[in-house]
């Protein structure tokens, strides 16, 4: 596939890269500091220095892609909103160059559902829900600007993340994984790709975890 990957230089974003090229896709990275990509010099690998809240200036990295990733994420809990912002920047320069597969990552910790136990939706998630008010109601804005795209949205969602290694994972569709409280980095960026492979998960969440 030929990609357009946000987020390259962040913990997630730098597995995702490295994930992609392995598997022989084409990578266009889109970077505020091209000095933070991890990943060496590839022939499969573009970098394109831009801003991915300014939606003209990512146009053409979008364009005729068959998919977009965004593993954007704010750096802690006390950071500016980052996902609701860039998901409106995405989808219109998207909309803009006619591509249409979004795979975006949040995190299944601001939603509760039939896929939590009835400890983390009575105690576990309200607790980390106030730690992380302000992370979480950026996901959950991202998420409705995804939904009301128009887009062929596939939305990822992982519990806590680790630096583990590869192993083998759960998957579930519009639902938390039960039981899923951790997920490597790695093993996100599997997910990721294998979603953005997949058309049947079009319109749908995919929660990942052990």
């Amino acid at each position: 596939m030929d990609l357009t990957m946000f987020g390259a230089t962040g913990r997630t974003g730098r597995h995702l890269v490295r994930a992609a090229l392995a598997a022989g896709h084409r990578v266009t990275a889109v970077v505020r500091d091209p000095a933070r990509l991890e990943t060496a010099a590839h022939p499969l690998l573009e970098v394109v220095t831009a801003d991915p809240l300014d939606p003209a200036a990512i146009e053409d990295a979008v364009a005729g892609r068959d998919a977009v990733l965004s593993a954007l994420g704010a750096s802690d809990r006390t950071s500016a909103a980052v996902c609701g912002p860039a998901a409106r920047s995405i989808i219109a320069a998207m909309r803009a160059g006619g591509t249409r597969r979004l795979v975006f990552v949040t995190a299944s910790g601001h939603v509760v559902d039939a896929g939590d136990g009835l400890a983390t939706r009575r105690i576990v998630k309200p607790l980390v829900g106030r730690f992380l008010a302000g992370p979480f109601a950026d996901f959950a804005d991202a998420e409705r600007e995804i939904r009301a795209s128009g887009l062929d949205w596939t939305i990822v969602r992982p519990p806590r993340l680790t630096d583990g290694p590869a192993k083998p994972y759960r998957t579930a569709v519009d639902r938390n994984v039960r039981g899923g409280l951790s997920l490597s980095r790695t093993d996100l960026a599997r997910a990721v790709l294998a979603a953005a492979a997949d058309p049947a998960t079009a319109g749908h969440t995919v929660a990942a975890g052990y």
